[in-house]
C-alpha cells in the first residue's frame, strides 16, 4: 500500500505516475547517459504539473497542501523514476522562507540543487540556484555564484558536483529526511511490484518461479520491508506538520528504516529477476543506483539510530493520537458520560455494568455490544482510558463468542454470550494437534454420531476422540471451542465441524505442558469418547472450517499506545549503564523497528476508519512484530552482560522475555507459513 490512504491521495499519486510515464522518464534517463545535465529540464516539467509547489503557501502560487500531500506526490514520482531536481527543488522551497524563491519554484522559473555537505551537491548542474552550507547553515545562491568542481555518482538519474573551497556540512533538514523517505518508499514499491510480476510469469523447471518457496519468501520479505518503509515515511510526514520532539522522533525513525530498506528491496528485486536484472537494458539497476545514492546523500543511518536512542532515553515517545476529522463528535459525549458513570461504580460492579451497556465489547452486535464501527470503537477506548476504567480481557472468549454470534443458534447465543461477558464462563481453544499446527486442515480428532439410533443410551450427539495441544488456560476453562473431523472421506477443509465442549465432561484429560521457559502455560488435552450433544454444534455439520476462520480472524479495531514494548523499553533503560560503543545504534534500530510495528497497526486502523478493506499492513505487522520482539529481547540480554548471571529482577525479566518470545514465530502460524500466505494471498504468487 502506498503512503496515501485517502481517495484524494490515491488520485494524486495516480496522476503523478501517469504524467511521468507519459513524459518517458526512464527513456530520458537512458538518453541522458552522455549528457547528464539535460536531466535538469525535468525540474521545470515537474513545476508545470505543480508537483514542486504542492506544500508551498498559496500566497506564493503554491498549492497550500500538507507535507503528507507532498510526500504522496514524491513517492509516486520516485516510483516512475522522475529524474532531475524534483526532490531538491521541493525541499529547498520548504526550508527557505524566501517569497521570491518560492514564487519562482511555483511558476517553474527556478530549480534548485541541494547539498548538506559541500562534497556532494545533488542536481548541481543546469539549475538556477544552489542551496549549500554557508556559515553553518544552508543558504541559497544563484548557481553561477557558487564555484563547482566535478562530481560523480552511481545514480544515473541525477547530477552531482563538489563546491570548491573549504569543506562544510550541516545536519539534514527534517523536510529533506521526510521527502527523501517518501522517495525511498516509491523506489521500494516499484522494486517489489516488478519482482512479483516477474515471479508470476518466469518459468524454470517447468513452473513459475513464484511457486518456489525460496522466491516466495524473498518476495514476502520484500513486502515486509516495503510496507515498513512506507509506514515510516508516512508517519514522518504526518508528524512534521506539528513539529517539536514528535516530528524529530518520527523523522529519525524514517531515516533509520527507509533508506536501508529501499536498498535492500532494490537488491532483492535484482535477485528475483536473475540474469535479466543484471543487464543494463532492464530498469532495475536505475532504482538500485538511486536507492543507494539517496542513502549516502542523506547520511549514515546509524547516526540517526543513535539520535533516536538519545531522544528515547530522554523520554520522547511517538503518541498514537489521530485526527478524526470531526467523525468522532457524534460518539464523544455519550462515550464520555458512560465512562464517567462506570468509573463511579464500585470495582465489583463495573464488569456487569460494562457487559450490560455493551461497552465491554462495543464492536459486537447489539444487544451484547453496540455494533460500533472503527471510529466509535476508538472514541470509546480513549474515553474509558481517560476515565481509568479498565475493561476485562475475555481472552479466548474474545475469539469464541464472535463465532457463536455469527454461526450459532439463538439458544446458543442466549446460553453462552452474556455469561462470557460477565465472567461466569471462561473459554479455551481446542484447535491445534500434534500433527496439525499451521496446517490445521489436516487435523485428525474424530467425531462420531451417537444417540438413540446407535443404541448408546445417550441423547443425540457426537463422541469425540483424539488429542489437542498448545491449549492455553484449558486447566481452568469452563468451556472449549473444538474442531473435529466428522467426515473422513471429505476433502480436508470440508469434513470439519465446530463444537462447544463442556470441559467438565467425562473423558477429558488435561495435562500441563511445560514450556522452554520452565512454566506450564499450555496444556495437552486428551478426549476419549467425550459426548457432545447436538445443541453444542455450531453451524452446520462439516461446515466448521468457515467458522474457524471467523474465530481466528475476529479482531477489534484498536490504536497503538506510546510504549515501545517491554524488551525495547528495558534496552533504553540500560543505555545509561552500558559502555559498549555500538549499544546506542543497536538500541536505536530496535526502537525504529518497534515503532514501525505500531505504525503498521495504525495505518490498518485508519483504513478501517476510511471505510476501506484491509491492506497489507495487518498481515505484515505480525511478521515484522515477531522480528522486533524477538530481536529486542535478545538485545536486552546482551546489554545486561554479566548482570544476566546475578538473578536480578532485570535479568530474570530479560530471560523470560527472550525465552517466551521464541513462541511468537510459531504460534498462530509459523513465520515461514505466513510468508507463504503473504506471497500467495497478498502478492498473488502461484502455489507450488
Amino acid at each position: 500500500m502506498p503512503i496515501g490512504i485517502s481517495d484524494e491521495h490515491s488520485e494524486l499519486a495516480a496522476s503523478v505516475r501517469k504524467w511521468a510515464e507519459s513524459q518517458g522518464s526512464v527513456d530520458a534517463i537512458r538518453a541522458a547517459e552522455g549528457d547528464p545535465a539535460s536531466l535538469a529540464a525535468w525540474g521545470a516539467r515537474a513545476a508545470e504539473m505543480g508537483i514542486t509547489a504542492i506544500a508551498l503557501p498559496e500566497s506564493v502560487g503554491g498549492g497550500g497542501g500538507s507535507l503528507v500531500d507532498q510526500a504522496v506526490a514524491l513517492e509516486a514520482a520516485a516510483y516512475a523514476l522522475v529524474p532531475g531536481p524534483l526532490l531538491t527543488t521541493t525541499v529547498a522551497g520548504l526550508i527557505h522562507d524566501d517569497e521570491d524563491l518560492r514564487a519562482g519554484i511555483a511558476e517553474g522559473a527556478f530549480t534548485v540543487g541541494l547539498g548538506i555537505d559541500t562534497r556532494a551537491v545533488m542536481d548541481a548542474r543546469g539549475v538556477t540556484h544552489l542551496s549549500v552550507p554557508l556559515g553553518g547553515a544552508l543558504a541559497v545562491r544563484p548557481a553561477d555564484q557558487v564555484p563547482l568542481g566535478p562530481g560523480d555518482s552511481v545514480d544515473l538519474t541525477r547530477t552531482f558536483a563538489v563546491v570548491t573551497g573549504d569543506e562544510a556540512s550541516v545536519d539534514a533538514p527534517l523536510e529533506l529526511i521526510v521527502l527523501a523517505a517518501a522517495e525511498a518508499s516509491g523506489l521500494a514499491r516499484w522494486c517489489l511490484d516488478t519482482a512479483v510480476q516477474y515471479a508470476k510469469v518466469r518459468e524454470q523447471f517447468g513452473q513459475k518461479i513464484g511457486a518456489f518457496q525460496a522466491v516466495k519468501h524473498l518476495c514476502a520479505e520484500m513486502l515486509e520491508i516495503s510496507e515498513s518503509v512506507t509506514a515510516a515515511a508516512w508517519d514522518a510526514a504526518e508528524a512534521a506538520e506539528h513539529g517539536g520532539d514528535q516530528a524529530a522522533f518520527a523523522a529519525r525513525v524514517a531515516a533509520t528504516i527507509c533508506f536501508d530498506g529501499a536498498v535492500e528491496v532494490a537488491k532483492a528485486c535484482i535477485q528475483v529477476l536473475g540474469g535479466i536484472g543484471f543487464t543494463f537494458e532492464h530498469d532495475a539497476h536505475f532504482y538500485l543506483r538511486r536507492a543507494i545514492s539517496l542513502r549516502s546523500f542523506v547520511g549514515d543511518t546509524g547516526r540517526f539510530a543513535v539520535e533516536l536512542s538519545d531522544s528515547a532515553r530522554a523520554g520522547v515517545r511517538r503518541s498514537g493520537e489521530i485526527d478524526f476529522g470531526g467523525l468522532d463528535e457524534e460518539f464523544r459525549a455519550t462515550a464520555q458520560a458512560e465512562a464517567r458513570r462506570i468509573a463511579q461504580l464500585p470495582g465489583s460492579e463495573r464488569r456487569a455494568a460494562l457487559a450490560g451497556s455493551g461497552y465491554l465489547t462495543p464492536h459486537w452486535p447489539a444487544p451484547y455490544g453496540l455494533g460500533a464501527g472503527p471510529v466509535q470503537q476508538l472514541v470509546i477506548d480513549q474515553e474509558f482510558d481517560a476515565a481509568a476504567v479498565e475493561r476485562p480481557d475475555l481472552v479466548i472468549g474474545a475469539w469464541a463468542v464472535p463465532t457463536i454470534l455469527d454461526g450459532g443458534t439463538d439458544e446458543q447465543r442466549a446460553r453462552f454470550v452474556a455469561p462470557t461477558l460477565t465472567g461466569e464462563i471462561t473459554w479455551c481453544q481446542l484447535f491445534s494437534e500434534p500433527g496439525a499446527g499451521s496446517d490445521l486442515a489436516s487435523l485428525r480428532m474424530k467425531a462420531e454420531r451417537t444417540g438413540p439410533s446407535t443404541g448408546s443410551g445417550q441423547g443425540a450427539g457426537w463422541l469425540l476422540t483424539g488429542q489437542k495441544v498448545w491449549n492455553s488456560i484449558a486447566e481452568r476453562a469452563d468451556w472449549g471451542v473444538c474442531l473435529a473431523r466428522t467426515d473422513a472421506d471429505a476433502k480436508p477443509h470440508a469434513g470439519i465441524t465446530y463444537f462447544l465442549i463442556d470441559m467438565k465432561s467425562s473423558g477429558i484429560d488435561v495435562r500441563p505442558l511445560r514450556e522452554l521457559t520452565g512454566e506450564a502455560l499450555f496444556n495437552e488435552v486428551f478426549l476419549d469418547n467425550v459426548f457432545v450433544p447436538d445443541d453444542c454444534v455450531v453451524g452446520e455439520v462439516n461446515g466448521g472450517w468457515r467458522l474457524a476462520r471467523t474465530t481466528l480472524a475476529n479482531e477489534r479495531v484498536a490504536m497503538a499506545g506510546s510504549k515501545l514494548g517491554d524488551s525495547v523499553e528495558l534496552a533504553i533503560e540500560l543505555l545509561d549503564e552500558v559502555a559498549s560503543p555500538s549499544a546506542p545504534e543497536r538500541v536505536g534500530r530496535a526502537i525504529a523497528l518497534a515503532q514501525v510495528v505500531k505504525l503498521l497497526g495504525t495505518r490498518s486502523t485508519l483504513r478501517s476508519i476510511a471505510g476501506q478493506g484491509p491492506g497489507a499492513e495487518s498481515s505484515v505487522a505480525k511478521l515484522v512484530g515477531v522480528r522486533s520482539r524477538q530481536d529486542s529481547a535478545e538485545l536486552a540480554m546482551e546489554l545486561l552482560g554479566a548482570e544476566m548471571f546475578t538473578g536480578s529482577e532485570r535479568a530474570l525479566k530479560a530471560t523470560d522475555l527472550f525465552l517466551r518470545n521464541r513462541c511468537l514465530s510459531i504460534a498462530g502460524g509459523t513465520t515461514q507459513i505466513l510468508r507463504n500466505v503473504a506471497g500467495e494471498r497478498l502478492l498473488g504468487l502461484p502455489r507450488a
